[in-house]
């Protein structure tokens, strides 16, 4: 089967920014400790930073990192990681000790070698406006106060300049520890916003949010003035009691769900007149929630082979398939179209877990979803142009809860490069076994010159990644003459693509 996609190169429709291809690391697992911090590895700079994870997230150009959490950082005192003496703590929200070894200045630093923004989220669970405040003046005040003076004498004379910062972590949620009611959380986000905001008036400051209409009311006509962003978090395929992982044709079914959260949010925030000063930071987003039995329930775990063990479970690389990268090739595509509104995403995590990238002792395994990255970042243009289909052909899927879906085989994403001129089609084929051939038609002009596939595909759609094994990869074809006024391409079954016209 073939389907027509028009474009109108003269028109477009908004411009991405790259923070839309920001990344995540908490303390949970293997992120930090035996993730990007491995001192003593013979692949790890003089900082104990992992040089291997540090050159892949280069190279997929991450633009921000949020740390440290996630539901770590509502028990965190970010006072006790710096400075020559750390004072290790026993993690409430993940049951761990963490040793602090990895705190403020070590996450900046790194940010730094990666050459990403910085984007703090601060403790609203146990944590009180005031101590938010004071991790500001630490970060970004010159020399004024105490915490300024702090960061000196522990080596940094120059200001940390973070600009992004979020005050809290799913507050509204009874698993975050030190859980907020509507009306407490209105309150306690303007409060520190204010108390952020004399620190340094040039702070972004995002609030921990979710499509609740009550929740997001309430926080909005208290603190509208004072944000610059909302942030909302989302997993599909929520896991933390049983590791049960969507098939391919029930990840598919999410497909149909990605835009419905941003339209919730989006109508809100013109309701209430916002959508000019305030954009969605979708701050924490993957197909696959994390897997961390009985830690958010009532009845605790009560033995590491409860609670502790089943996280390894996270880490088996043959779980992160075709399913996962095709499902991410999407929820870009949905973040692009949504440019206007959505200004931030962070994929969550980017080492070890759900991640992109694996760390072991001797390399790194580079996921089914770490090439969807690189196509995104690195083949796709930043303008989005109009398109359309003149035929959306639909197949028939059934979800993971026994749901019917007709899900559109293709997604369709025309954008340009804003320098070469270049445009570049992001299309995505989510048929599981049949090709589809994609014809490109140029409104006003006609086809001329050349173009190419660059693929991100694996031989079915169970492929993956490991020590040692490598299924999925990304590919660039060669430039090829247009001969027709419409260029017809054939899409790979389960495949991401962008075809670049030249």
């Amino acid at each position: 089967m073939s389907a027509c996609y028009h474009i109108r190169p003269d028109r477009v429709m908004g411009v991405r920014d790259l923070m839309l291809y920001g990344h995540f690391i908490e303390h949970f697992h293997r992120q930090i400790y035996g993730g990007v911090l491995d001192p003593g590895n013979p692949l790890s700079d003089e900082d104990g930073l992992r040089t291997d994870v540090l050159e892949a997230m280069r190279k997929i150009k991450v633009p921000i990192l949020r740390w440290p959490g996630g539901c770590f950082v509502s028990s965190y005192n970010w006072k006790k990681a710096v400075g020559p003496q750390r004072t290790p703590v026993f993690d409430k929200a993940w049951r761990v000790e963490d040793p602090n070894t990895f705190g403020t200045d070590e996450y900046v630093a790194m940010c730094r070698k990666i050459g990403c923004e910085p984007y703090i989220c601060t403790n609203a669970g146990t944590g009180t406006p005031e101590e938010m405040s004071d991790w500001v003046e630490y970060c970004n005040l010159n020399h004024e106060g105490e915490f300024a003076r702090w960061r000196i004498a522990n080596g940094h004379r120059e200001p940390h300049k973070v600009k992004y910062w979020s005050i809290g972590n799913e507050n509204y949620g009874a698993w975050e520890l030190g859980a907020k009611t509507v009306g407490e959380w209105g309150r306690l986000v303007l409060e520190s916003a204010k108390l952020m905001k004399h620190v340094d008036p040039d702070a972004e400051l995002s609030a921990a949010a979710l499509t609740d209409i009550h929740w997001n009311v309430d926080l909005l006509s208290h603190c509208g003035q004072h944000l610059d962003w909302i942030s909302i978090h989302k997993y599909w395929n929520l896991m933390a009691e049983n590791n049960d992982f969507a098939d391919y044709e029930q990840t598919m079914a999410y497909t149909n769900d990605l835009e419905n959260d941003i339209n919730k949010v989006r109508g809100l925030l013109m309701a209430m007149g916002l959508e000019k000063r305030i954009k969605i930071a979708y701050d924490e987003w993957n197909l696959r929630g994390w897997h961390h039995p009985k830690v958010h329930t009532i009845q605790q775990g009560r033995t590491p082979e409860d609670y502790l063990l089943p996280r390894d479970k996270n880490d088996r690389n043959q779980d992160y398939t075709m399913a996962d990268a095709v499902f991410s090739a999407c929820f870009l595509n949905t973040l692009n179209r949504n440019c206007d509104i959505v200004g931030m995403a962070n994929f969550a995590p980017i080492v070890n877990t759900r991640g992109c990238i694996f760390t072991h002792k001797d390399g790194l395994v580079l996921r089914s979803t770490y090439h969807i990255f690189d196509l995104y970042v690195n083949y796709l243009g930043e303008e989005i142009l109009d398109g359309w289909d003149d035929h959306a052909e639909t197949m028939h899927v059934v979800g993971k809860t026994g749901n019917h879906e007709d899900v559109p085989v293709l997604d369709v994403l025309p954008t340009r490069m804003r320098e070469s001129g270049m445009l570049c089609v992001a299309a995505v084929n989510k048929h599981a076994s049949e090709s589809r051939a994609l014809s490109i038609a140029l409104e006003g002009k006609a086809a001329a010159g050349q173009y190419r596939v660059i693929t991100v595909n694996g031989e079915s759609t169970e492929a993956y990644n490991d020590i040692g094994v490598e299924q999925v990869c990304l590919t660039e074809g060669e430039w090829q003459p247009i001969t027709a006024d419409v260029l017809s391409v054939r899409l790979q079954p389960h495949s991401a693509n962008v075809i670049q016209i030249r």
